[in-house]
C-alpha cells in the first residue's frame, strides 16, 4: 500500500474546497430535491449526508480538541508532513470515494430524516471551525504521534494527523454520495 500523506495546510485546504462544494451543491435546490431520497428511499437525501457529516465532523472535532489540549510535553513538537501508520491509512482509503465498501453509520451520527438547505448548510460549515482550531493548536504538535480516543469506537486510537485526514476523506465521501442524488433517476424538478 503507497504511503497516504497530507500536510496541516493541504487538510485546511481540503476543508475550504468541501465548504465551497456544499455550498454549491445546496445553492438553487428546493426543500422537496434536498430531501428526496434516491432508490425508493433506500439511498441518502442531499440533506441526510450533509446532516451525517456535521454531526461526525462536530464528535470528531471534539475528540480531537481534548487530545490537542491535554497533549503532554513529549508531544510537543511540529510535524510539516501528516504520515498515518498502516492501519490509519486503510481506514482513510476505506472513506475516500470512490466507495467500495458501504459502511454503517454510528448512532451517534444518524442524520435527521428532513432538513432545511439553509439550515444544513449552516450546520456543515459551522462543523468545520473547531477543525481549524485543532489544526491552528496542532502546529506545535507532532500530530503523527499523538494519539486521540475514536468518537465512536471507543478503543480505537489514531493519530491526531490520520483523524484530521479522516475527516477530509469522509467529507469527500459524502458530499460525492450527495451530488450522485442530483443525477439520480426520479429526482425532482423543483
Amino acid at each position: 500500500m503507497p504511503k497516504l500523506t497530507a500536510t496541516l495546510d493541504s487538510i485546511q485546504a481540503a476543508l475550504t474546497v468541501a465548504e465551497k462544494q456544499a455550498t454549491e451543491l445546496l445553492a438553487d435546490v428546493s426543500s422537496l430535491q434536498v430531501n428526496w431520497q434516491p432508490n425508493e428511499g433506500h439511498s441518502w437525501s442531499i440533506c441526510q449526508c450533509l446532516d451525517h457529516l456535521a454531526k461526525v465532523n462536530v464528535l470528531y472535532a471534539a475528540a480531537l480538541q481534548r487530545a490537542v489540549a491535554t497533549s503532554p510535553e513529549r508531544y510537543r513538537r511540529p510535524t510539516t508532513a501528516v504520515v498515518p501508520g498502516f492501519f490509519g491509512r486503510m481506514f482513510v482509503r476505506q472513506l475516500e470515494p470512490p466507495v467500495r465498501t458501504k459502511l454503517r453509520a454510528p448512532a451517534k451520527a444518524i442524520p435527521a430524516s428532513n432538513g432545511n438547505e439553509g439550515e444544513l448548510l449552516t450546520g456543515f460549515l459551522k462543523s468545520h471551525e473547531p477543525l481549524r482550531a485543532v489544526l491552528e493548536a496542532a502546529k506545535s504538535i507532532d500530530v503523527n504521534q499523538l494519539r486521540f480516543k475514536n468518537p465512536f469506537i471507543g478503543v480505537l486510537r489514531f493519530t491526531v494527523g490520520t483523524g484530521l485526514m479522516v475527516i477530509n476523506a469522509h467529507d469527500r465521501r459524502h458530499l460525492l454520495q450527495a451530488e450522485q442524488v442530483k443525477k439520480a433517476s426520479g429526482y425532482p424538478v423543483a
